[in-house]
């Protein structure tokens, strides 16, 4: 083995220069994966926002028609209500179906059927008192123990 031990210092550069690659290799994988998931995460921002204004350009229109026959705050006030409403069904939509109760009875198949329990119910152990050794001088049977101290 004496004649292989001048070679342990080209293993530890060969291995140093492989790890060097492989980490550059990685490094730059994610540098091109995190740009295109950036353009992707800034595009879709961008769609949001203009969906934004889109959507309070359709208010104040809707408003503003209701203001050609009611006063002005009677068209805010059924705008408001009526995006309110809006609201409210599209965070119902948003739920998990079995947070909503079904109305068309217990359901057997398809995607609102309740799921069948990860693992069974663990049953209740009843709460036990610990037991006292009168024999101990050191412990009061009259004085109540603290666990943990």
């Amino acid at each position: 083995m004496e004649h292989l031990d001048h070679l342990d210092h080209l293993d530890k550069g060969l291995v140093d220069e492989l790890t060097r690659a492989a980490r550059e290799a990685v490094r730059d994988e994610l540098r091109e994966q995190t740009r295109k998931q950036r353009r992707t995460a800034a595009l879709y921002a961008g769609a949001g926002a203009v969906g934004l204004y889109a959507g309070a350009a359709l208010a104040l229109a809707f408003g503003l028609a209701l203001a050609l026959g009611l006063p002005g705050w009677a068209s805010a006030l059924i705008t408001a209500v009526v995006l309110g409403g809006v609201a409210y069904l599209l965070r119902d939509a948003a739920r998990p179906s079995t947070a909503r109760p079904s109305t068309d009875g217990p359901s057997t198949a398809g995607p609102s059927a309740t799921p069948p329990p990860m693992s069974p119910p663990t049953p209740e152990r009843p709460v036990t008192q610990p037991t006292v050794d009168a024999a101990d001088p050191g412990v009061d049977p009259e004085m109540p123990h603290r666990w943990g101290q």
